[in-house]
């Protein structure tokens, strides 16, 4: 598979130009190896292999005679360093923070775990000393030309994506959850009872974009519910699912939920840690393009300004708007429906919202319409495929 250019390339590109370090975090297998070789760093160093790994766990410090043996005369670039999977080695990080302070070199450190780089202000790089980013699967602006059936079944990790045959990614994406399992759970020795996270993680993905509720799960699994937010936590730190907030604030409604939904990164490795198969009911079909939708639209913020949220609103006894784009307080829900052919009703908890929140000046209902349809005076239908315009990038 030939190399897809990515949308944070031109962020990453700045930030290297300002003399910023970049720390770019994302779950295993989405492109952040190929997307820094890019970059043509003068070191790259990856901690994946065993070998590597033990050689700088037993000495840090030869990071920083290596990096010593490459600088440039005063006066000229900067040398870049590449450190990958840098989770693997958090005490490079003391070494790295070092050379950043010092100004002898810029870094890109890439990692697919959060868990380990904020245990103890030892390992903490210092918020202003590197731009952050996170790399997420191919957006539909990246990587435009699946059919939407292809997107909800089998997500869009570039690994996953240039496999032509539909049972071999089956196989593939099977193996890279119980390598998530067995590696990255495992490894980090953060669950004692391998079990019980094993049926936490098929009931957690099954109900991915669904409101939270920690004491269904500890009930169904056994374990107590504060185990569970543990479990949940561990599904952030490794990137695994992203947490959506809920908006809690209205000038009329007093009971809006407070529970937070957790949306797995990739809809394929959610169906195959659900133990789900390859032929979802329509039912089923309108709860994925609903998580399809937060997801495009979670990785279109993502590459935007740090200031736009993914949000969603609920009140229990009413409404409910499943996406609000927040930048900076100014609101843009997003309804999600399952239809060719949207009606006034599908709009109508839009046009709830629309009322409620001054700040919000339009509402999108995303559709399978071909086209943008006007249904309001400030509410339209658009395309699946143009949800990722609703945020600047």
């Amino acid at each position: 598979m030939k190399y897809i250019p990515r949308l944070l390339e031109k962020r990453i590109r700045h930030a290297l130009g300002r003399n910023k370090s970049v720390l770019l975090l994302g779950a295993r297998q989405t492109g952040k190896t190929t997307l820094v070789g890019k970059f043509h760093p003068d070191l790259f160093i990856s901690f994946v292999q065993p070998g590597v790994r033990q050689r700088y766990e037993k000495s840090p410090g030869l990071l920083q005679g290596e990096v010593e043996a490459i600088l440039p005369p005063a006066g000229k670039k900067r040398p870049l360093i590449v450190l990958d999977e840098v989770q693997k080695v958090p005490q490079i990080l003391d070494v790295a923070q070092d050379l950043i302070d010092r100004g002898k070199a810029n870094f890109i450190l890439t990692g697919s775990s959060a868990r380990k780089l904020r245990r103890g202000a030892r390992v903490n790089l210092l918020p202003g000393r590197v731009a952050a980013f996170k790399c997420d699967p191919f957006s539909l602006t990246e990587f435009p030309s699946k059919t939407l059936s292809e997107r909800l079944l089998y997500g869009s990790l570039p690994g996953i994506l240039s496999v032509p045959d539909a049972s071999d990614r089956e196989t593939d994406l099977e193996s890279y959850v119980t390598t998530y399992l067995e590696e990255e759970v495992r490894a980090e020795a953060v669950v004692r009872n391998l079990g019980d996270f094993a049926r936490f993680l098929e009931l957690a993905a099954s109900e991915s974009g669904g409101i939270i509720n920690l004491r269904k799960l500890s009930q169904e699994i056994g374990v107590s519910h504060t185990t569970i937010g543990a479990y949940y936590q561990i599904l952030e730190d490794c990137l695994i699912a992203e947490k959506i907030e809920p908006i809690t604030r209205s000038k009329t409604r007093k009971k809006l939920t407070r529970s937070g939904k957790y949306l797995f990164f990739d809809l394929g490795v959610r169906r195959l840690a659900a133990r789900e198969g390859a032929k979802p009911s329509r039912d089923a079909l309108g709860g994925l393009f609903e998580q399809f939708v937060g997801l495009e639209l979670l990785r279109s913020a993502h590459v935007s300004s740090p200031n736009v949220r993914i949000r969603f609103w609920r009140d229990p006894d009413g409404p409910e708007v499943d996406w609000v784009i927040d930048q900076n307080g100014v609101y843009t829900p997003v309804e999600v429906k399952w239809t060719e052919n949207p009606t006034s009703g599908d709009i109508r908890h839009l046009e709830v919202f629309i009322r409620e929140y001054s700040s919000a000046k339009e509402g999108y209902l995303a559709c399978r319409v071909p086209r943008k349809v006007k249904l309001s005076r400030r509410v339209s239908a658009i395309p699946w495929q143009n949800v990722d315009e609703l945020i600047d990038q």
